[in-house]
């Protein structure tokens, strides 16, 4: 096989248009084609011309028409085989006269467990259409098989067929696996080597998983039966463990597995109840049915498909040395990040506490202090300064004044001298003075309250307020009042009139 570009016969895998409506029957006038009243043009006698386009279109039209040619089977011998970039595989089915182009698209190739050999001779499925741009009449392969299988592969076919048209076989429907199951049920034969082999590796990849194993026949006629019971029974133990308050005991993912052998021998697993049961099963299913180049249509259901039973169960738990060197590396990892934090913190204590250390009173102190001789040093300083200017401008001073200094002397000794003259007069003016201050200060103590007092009168006042009793009524029965006399105060109350 090669892989290649296309040969220019073959169909790219964007072509999927549906027909338009009413455009596949030759009959339909297409918006080109001109109707009866055209007038024809000279020299054709009254024919018809048909366009390329409409000529193809018809005969697509024709091919869609026949229901033969929508689903069939179609056995010959595989010509020159090419692979596209982008995994389509082009090929010619030929027998002793005539061959037929095919094109298999990469989607249903991967699904097929058979690959397209130049000069196999198989039975491959399909439908007959034609790609209009080159108008190749091409056989669209959906799946392939070697000839010679018989009505076993038709069946199989037939009811895969049906069974994806329900949407059985969707991934949209396919449930993710737990990461790590405390129990798995296996479904298989307890007789064969495929239940020792599905243990040895549970045993050596996660040994703290819990295995139950249902027990079915994985061939003969009674198989469907036994292995839809055995469905059931996981189904039935799984309630029963978690109404029992034990829910990890519940089987979290189920392993359907057998090993090897031939199509008649895997049939149990394409039989329909069983694919259904698995469909329908509560839990996840991962099927591990045959070797890797065995298919069956449990596998299409199963959530995952396992090319082996050992494979299934490698599937289903982990590898403890994968997961102790991840739990290593996480360890590691938050490690570093309480190291990392650890260290961050530090430096925040050290920063608070070099905060701390800047606001407790000793330094509080210490730095008033600082700023205390520093101020002081500031200010002597700054006295020191002023005296020498001050000591610099008297002493200039004293040089401007020292040559006029002895006449400002005599000057101020005269004006001495004459001030002598005026001292009689002030003696004369203050005695004066003095006398008429005591005559006033006699006539005062005659009218002070004082001169009433030492006459023997005496003033009323309200103990409470202070105020001047005037009249009788302003001090009523039972109030105390103040008797002011000249040495002195003297207590009294005011009683019933």
């Amino acid at each position: 096989m090669t892989r290649s570009d296309p040969p220019d016969w073959a169909l790219p895998s964007w072509d999927s248009i549906p027909a338009e409506s009413g455009e596949g029957s030759p009959d339909t006038p297409s918006p080109s084609t001109p109707s009866p009243s055209t007038p024809t043009a000279p020299g054709t006698f009254g024919v018809r011309i048909l366009g390329v386009s409409e000529v193809t279109r018809a005969i697509r039209g024709a091919v869609r028409a026949d229901p033969r040619l929508a689903d069939l089977w179609v056995e010959g011998e595989i010509g020159r085989v090419t692979v596209s970039s982008a995994g389509h595989a082009y090929f010619a089915l030929k027998d002793e006269r005539n061959q037929l182009q095919c094109v298999w698209f990469r989607d249903d190739r991967l699904r097929s467990a058979f690959e397209a050999q130049a000069g196999l001779r198989v039975v491959a499925h399909g439908r007959i259409d034609l790609f209009e741009p080159q108008g190749a009449l091409q056989l669209y392969v959906e799946s392939i098989q070697p000839a010679g299988l018989g009505d076993l592969t038709l069946r199989f076919e037939a009811l895969k067929a049906r069974l994806a048209a329900e949407g059985l076989f969707d991934a949209a429907r396919k449930r993710p696996l737990p990461s790590r199951p405390a129990t798995i049920a296996v479904i298989t034969s307890p007789t064969g080597a495929v239940w020792k082999d599905i243990c040895n590796v549970l045993g050596r990849r996660w040994p703290l998983t819990r295995v139950v194993l249902v027990a079915a026949q994985v061939q003969g006629d009674a198989a469907p039966a036994s292995l839809v019971g055995a469905f059931r029974k996981v189904e039935r133990y799984a309630a029963d463990r978690i109404a029992a308050g034990r829910p990890e005991e519940a089987p979290a993912v189920t392993i359907l597995a057998r090993g090897g052998g031939s199509l008649e021998d895997l049939w149990a697993f394409n039989d329909e109840v069983v694919v259904r049961a698995v469909v329908a099963h509560r839990v996840p299913v991962v099927c591990g049915v045959g070797h890797e180049a065995d298919v069956t249509l449990a596998d299409f259901a199963a959530d995952v498909r396992a090319p082996t039973p050992s494979a299934a169960a490698e599937i289903v738990v982990p590898d403890r040395t994968e997961f102790l060197l991840a739990v290593r590396g996480a360890g590691r990892r938050l490690d570093a990040a309480a190291t990392s934090r650890l260290r961050a913190t530090a430096r925040e204590v050290v920063a608070e506490r070099r905060a701390l250390d800047r606001l407790s009173p000793a330094a509080q102190l210490a730095s008033a202090r600082e700023r205390v001789g520093l101020l002081l040093d500031r200010a002597t300083r700054a006295l020191g300064s002023e005296l020498a200017a001050r000591r610099r401008r008297a002493e200039g001073l004293g040089t401007r004044l020292r040559p006029t200094l002895p006449g400002r002397l005599a000057r101020d000794r005269a004006r001495l001298e004459r001030s002598g003259v005026l001292d009689s007069l002030a003696v004369r003016r203050v005695a004066a003075a003095r006398a008429s201050v005591g005559a006033a200060g006699a006539a005062l103590s005659v009218l002070a309250p004082q001169a009433t007092l030492d006459r023997g009168y005496a003033i009323v006042h309200r103990a409470d307020d202070g105020a001047i009793v005037r009249d009788p009524a302003e001090a009523p029965a039972g109030t105390r009042l103040a008797l002011r006399v000249a040495r002195g105060e003297l207590p009294a109350t005011a009683d019933e009139r």
